[in-house]
């Protein structure tokens, strides 16, 4: 194994070893089949928290007797065509809905996004983060307008406006653009915390992706996926309590994007303009490692061949990056957010099949495996502090 790979002490012992068979379904630790790709070679997956799904397309004057339009969509697309056009009036261009979700709904029309934000954010906290964004366009997607925007909604949905950017094609995995990835998070990572900006969400979502599956499991007294809850929940009880937000995370902070997956990058200009990171909800201070717990668990389950994992790795050192020492073994500082990482997916799946009433398919039963091969984990990174500087 090449030296810059580290040896994955901790997590080498958790994870599955090959890459495991099953139907592409949300989570960052799954391997195609059937994709025409070899075992060794699967392709990349498809985050629970990709922005960008399969969208739904239709024309601003089409109309249906049969479905009411739904009234966060069409107030979403008034606001994106008033962005675009300068006018909420219609017009023949059409608008995708990227994604519906309790947590975010997105519509484009022509050349911009608007984005409904969970119900429960914050108003100041999320005016920060778009005022970051705003600072830094070389590193984040600037947004539309500088500060989020409350629908007439029953819910008084926050809106933030965005220009459109093409996402990674997650149908050609060998195009992944793991330089310019690590680039911008060596940036945002070395970037000055702007004064007041709350912490990075990252750990608050492996906490509650828990408490969902404990919400699971008292919803539903039986069912197949019940015996995969135990070692999951057993996991998360063994990491550091800064990973399952129960205490403050270790500093120095650094700017972190508290969310990073390949869904969050796009270029813009459309269609050929540089990459830029998007999804300002999770950012802030924190442990910088977090942002690169997703691709290092992938590479320590065999999801991301060795040769990506080292162009990942090495562009982000190269970049001054601060997660991980300069040269050496990175797996000291990685290994508890990978943990967390693997945790939040397992129990996020487990509630899944549980709601479902079905057994864990292979992959989601390789993640409960994982975690039951978990060892304890350290308090906190080597070389790092417990308490954030505020």
């Amino acid at each position: 194994m090449p030296a810059q790979l580290g040896s994955c002490a901790g997590i080498s012992r958790f994870p599955p070893r090959r890459p495991v068979g099953g139907a592409l379904s949300p989570g960052p630790f799954l391997a195609a089949r059937g994709s025409g790709r070899p075992r060794d070679r699967p392709q990349y997956p498809r985050p629970d928290s990709h922005p960008f799904p399969e969208a739904t397309v239709t024309a601003d004057t089409a109309t249906s007797t049969d479905t009411p339009a739904d009234p966060l969509i069409s107030a979403l697309t008034a606001r994106a065509r008033a962005a675009a056009h300068g006018t909420p009036a219609p017009c023949p261009c059409a608008t995708a809905a990227l994604a519906v979700r309790p947590d975010a709904t997105v519509v484009r029309h022509a050349g911009a996004v608007a984005k409904a934000h969970a119900p429960d954010s914050d108003p100041a906290a999320l005016t920060l983060r778009v005022a970051t964004a705003t600072r830094l366009p070389d590193v984040l997607l600037p947004p539309l307008t500088p500060a989020p925007a409350a629908l007439r909604d029953p819910h008084g949905r926050l809106v933030t406006l965005w220009p459109y950017g093409v996402p990674v094609d997650r149908d050609d995995p060998e195009a992944a653009p793991w330089e310019a990835v690590a680039t911008l998070l060596a940036r945002l990572h070395r970037t000055p915390v702007p004064a007041g900006l709350p912490p990075m969400r990252g750990p608050a979502k492996a906490a509650r992706a828990l408490g969902r599956l404990r919400a699971a499991l008292r919803a539903t007294p039986d069912g197949p996926a019940r015996p995969a809850a135990g070692p999951v929940l057993a996991a998360g009880a063994a990491l550091p309590a800064w990973a399952r937000a129960e205490a403050p995370m270790p500093g120095p902070a650094a700017l972190c994007h508290g969310d990073l997956h390949l869904g969050q990058l796009v270029r813009h200009p459309a269609p050929d303009g540089p990459w830029r990171l998007i999804d300002v909800d999770d950012l802030g201070p924190g442990v910088p490692a977090w942002d690169l717990a997703r691709p290092a668990a992938w590479y320590a389950c065999g999801l991301l061949p060795p040769g990506e994992w080292t162009r990942f790795l090495t562009a982000y050192r190269r970049a001054g990056g601060p997660a991980v020492p300069a040269d050496g073994d990175p797996w000291p500082a990685l290994d508890v957010p990978a943990r967390a990482l693997t945790v939040q997916t397992a129990a996020l799946s487990i509630g899944k099949a549980l709601a479902a009433g079905r057994p864990l398919d292979e992959v989601e039963q390789a993640l409960a495996d994982a975690c039951a091969r978990m060892p304890s984990a350290p308090a906190h990174p080597p070389g790092r502090t417990p308490g954030t500087p505020g």
